[in-house]
């Protein structure tokens, strides 16, 4: 064996080979994109020339691939290290000659093969047998044969195949430099798809691209084919006329690949892309769609990554017939009708950033007619944020646009501004800890009640763990409030809206909280039984003079049950002095997780509460509430809540929640039902029941079916003002889809059950291919 380190001038100019056939295997990921040629559009000169599948290279795993390659040092200094079983020169032909299990290694950079040979005359350069070309970025190129003169003008590689370290493999029958040093590689084929299963087993590639030429521009770093089809499953579907990939990553513009869907409200929808490459922190993508029952539709986004952060814009657009709610057309003729997105973030130091979103749309159906969205509402905010590690401050507004049926814009609330200021002090008084708060919020409708609010808390908290074990928290709380509201009387329901004018508020609040844990063993585990009581006392409040903005939608649940404040938001604190108890289990044994909770409270004031009857806090004892978690490794997940009657045990509350199943085969359950008889009149409460499913079944290795539906199951007996029969489906959907390791492919048929103006009920269909690793996933 020959091993050394050479400063020959041969061997200097395989360093050049080194630098100049390893560039074709400078392939760290994809990136797709087709020139300004019509898709599927093909030349003639394409059909007359189109190269038979059957002459172009495999894609299969080589033997060289997974050949050892031992290791030598790099020698540094540019210079090329090598190793040979033997050296040989003839000074006739003043040929230097490598055999038996060659390596040369430069750098990061090496080359293996079975002989290389140098002519010094002549100045080419020769590695054949089993030659296996690797670069600085690990991507190889295996070929039998390479040939490069020592200037590299021109060079052959033969029967080649690069198999990148990113993912993905590119094969060619033949491999020349041209004159422009552009390389061109004849009957080639690429394909991000695996060749081996994962237990070593060989695998056809789902898919591959075939192409009667590629050209790889090296200062471009794109590779262009010419005479490019789509090849799904071994079968030649689709031509790919323009198409172009990079070589280190980076996007670039071009057309992108069209989508095809049904739908009962626009018919038959084809839809494509086009995208552009503005700077490599800069994108924008413009769409259009045409529809057999509807107008022309186009769309942009643009998206912008700065040192700060990052934004994007999304807009559509279409000039088409309005149409209301209800289904009547709103005006006549055809006008302009789209929709508006954009958000952001920017951070501009440790502390602070600032947070923005847009969502405006031209009429109430435009979203759902056209499939982009199926939201009731639309909410567009700005935050400036301060957080450190003792403080926050939040200067928000907000607002919102509603797209339901049968509200009032006008009566929709909007925040500016909105501040909140919280800090923490540690150990101010007795070992405890206090947080300070001021808040102020500004409410304003446009045909509607106008509310102002401002307060400053002070909190403070107390822990400690007694000798026993049990964990004691007492708090003490003030709050001091300011109210101004006007119009009050446009507010629909009583409850709500306070007396007009200035209003102020005093609080009080003291609490003590005792939990005290058990721990044992439980069937091989531990589990912990805790059993929690709670008291708190707040003087009786002037509630109902203080308009309700925040603290509408009040229910008793375990997430609140040993609240300070039962209500949500600032608007309503509940007042009196109550008894709140409970207990928690907790088991943990092998593969299994158990939690439940149950609990009450008990006002031992005689005042008489602002709760509304129903929502399981209006009397002295409340409603049982509970909550039920199991878990079996990550296989079933199971979450029951529930509110019990105090006086009869009728559920008030019954809410369901199950995840059965892998990742792959599963199934999920979700039930919701809401029996508490509360007013009519205050519509945030509505009983109502509800029953969702969803699936997924594996078959075979990628095959799978899903489903999923959405059924309104509540009837008039629990909401007068519905017309439902007590089984409407809103929604449905069911499919068959495919995937592997580099491809997705999905047929899906949908069902909308409701009519919303032009948005008309009936099916959709849709046809996804993904292809994964070639360009935008």
């Amino acid at each position: 064996m020959v091993r050394r380190v050479s400063d020959w001038r041969g061997f200097v100019r395989h360093a050049a080979l080194l630098g100049g056939v390893a560039t074709l295997a400078l392939w760290p990921s994809q990136s797709l994109a087709q020139s300004g040629d019509a898709p599927g559009v093909e030349s003639a000169q394409d059909k007359t020339e189109e190269t038979p599948p059957d002459q172009i290279p495999s894609l299969e795993l080589q033997d060289a691939e997974t050949a050892p390659v031992p290791a030598i040092a790099d020698p540094g200094e540019g210079r090329v290290g090598f190793e040979a079983d033997s050296v040989e020169y003839d000074a006739g032909s003043s040929a230097v000659t490598a055999r038996g299990n060659v390596v040369l290694r430069q750098g990061e950079r090496s080359v293996r093969a079975d002989l290389v040979r140098w002519n010094e005359a002549t100045g080419e350069i020769v590695a054949e047998g089993n030659v296996r070309v690797v670069d600085g970025e690990g991507n190889q190129l295996l070929t039998n044969r390479v040939e490069l003169t020592d200037e590299l003008d021109a060079g052959a590689m033969q029967d080649l195949l690069l198999v990148l370290a990113q993912g993905g493999r590119l094969a060619a029958a033949e491999a020349q430099r041209d004159a422009n040093g552009d390389i061109a590689l004849d009957r080639a084929a690429f394909s991000a798809c695996a060749v081996q299963t994962g237990d070593g087993c060989p695998k056809d590639p789902s898919w591959r691209i075939t192409a009667r030429r590629v050209v790889y521009d090296e200062s471009d770093q794109v590779l262009r084919f010419d005479g490019a089809y789509l090849e799904l499953f071994g079968a030649r579907l689709v031509p790919l006329p323009g198409l172009s990939v990079t070589t280190d990553g980076r996007a670039v513009s071009g057309v992108l690949i069209p989508d095809v869907r049904f739908s009962e409200s626009n018919g038959i929808e084809i839809s494509d892309s086009y995208y552009m490459r503005l700077d490599k922190n800069r994108d924008l993508l413009v769409s259009g769609y045409l529809y057999t029952e509807a107008p022309p539709m186009v769309s942009a986004q643009y998206r912008h990554l700065t040192d700060q952060g990052a934004f994007q814009a999304t807009g559509y657009a279409t000039y088409s017939e309005k149409r209301s709610i209800a289904g009547t057309t709103s005006e006549a003729g055809d006008q302009f009708r789209g929709y508006l997105f954009t958000n952001g973030k920017f951070q501009f130091d440790e502390n602070w950033s600032l947070t923005h979103s847009t969502r405006i749309a031209s009429d109430r159906t435009f979203l759902r007619r056209y499939d982009i969205s199926r939201e009731d509402r639309l909410r567009s905010t700005v935050n400036a944020e301060y957080i450190s590690q003792d403080t926050y401050f939040t200067l928000a507004g907000w607002a919102t646009q509603t797209l339901r049926a049968g509200q009032d814009q006008g009566q929709v609330p909007m925040a500016l501004p909105a501040v909140d200021f919280r800090t923490r002090i540690a150990d101010p008084i007795a070992g405890g800890n206090v947080t300070l708060q001021v808040n102020s919020l500004n409410i304003l409708r446009p045909e509607g009640q106008d509310t102002q609010r401002a307060f400053a808390k002070a909190q403070w908290d107390w822990r400690r763990i007694t000798p026993l074990g049990q964990q004691l928290t007492l708090t003490a709380l003030v709050r001091g409030d300011v109210y101004h509201s006007d119009d009050n009387a446009s507010t629909p329901t009583a409850l709500y809206r306070g007396i007009e004018g200035w209003q102020t508020r005093g609080i009080v609040t003291a609490a003590a909280d005792v939990k005290w844990p058990f721990v044992g063993e439980f069937l091989g585990g531990t589990q912990v039984l805790t059993p929690r009581v709670q008291l708190v006392a707040s003087p009786q409040l002037r509630n109902l003079a203080i308009p309700n903005e925040d603290s509408r939608a009040i229910d008793l649940e375990t997430s609140n049950l040993f609240a300070l404040n039962r209500f949500p938001g600032y608007d309503r604190v509940e007042d009196g002095v109550r008894l709140t108890y409970g207990v928690d289990w907790r088991a943990e044994f092998p593969g299994w997780r158990i939690f439940a909770t149950v609990g009450q409270s008990y006002r031992l004031s005689e005042e008489k509460t602002i709760l509304p009857d129903g929502t399981g806090l209006s009397g002295n004892v409340s409603d049982f509430v509970g909550r039920t978690e199991i878990r079996y490794k990550d296989f079933v997940k199971v979450t029951h809540r529930f509110r019990l009657d105090k006086d009869n045990f009728a559920v008030r509350r019954n809410e369901f929640d199950a995840v059965v199943g892998s990742s792959r085969t599963y199934l999920e359950i979700g039930y919701l039902r809401l029996n508490r008889n509360v007013d009519l009149a205050i519509e945030d409460l509505r009983d109502r029941e509800e029953l969702r499913l969803a699936g997924r079944l594996a078959l075979f290795d990628y095959w799978s079916v899903f489903g999923s539906m959405v059924a309104n199951l509540t009837d008039r007996d629990e909401d007068p003002t519905l017309t439902a029969d007590g089984f409407d489906l809103l929604r449905s959907r069911l499919g068959v889809a495919y995937r592997d390791d580099c491809l997705e492919l999905g047929l899906t048929w949908r069902r909308d059950y409701v009519t919303t103006g032009d948005a008309v009920r009936g099916n959709t269909f849709i046809l996804s291919v993904n292809l994964l690793g070639l360009g935008f996933d």
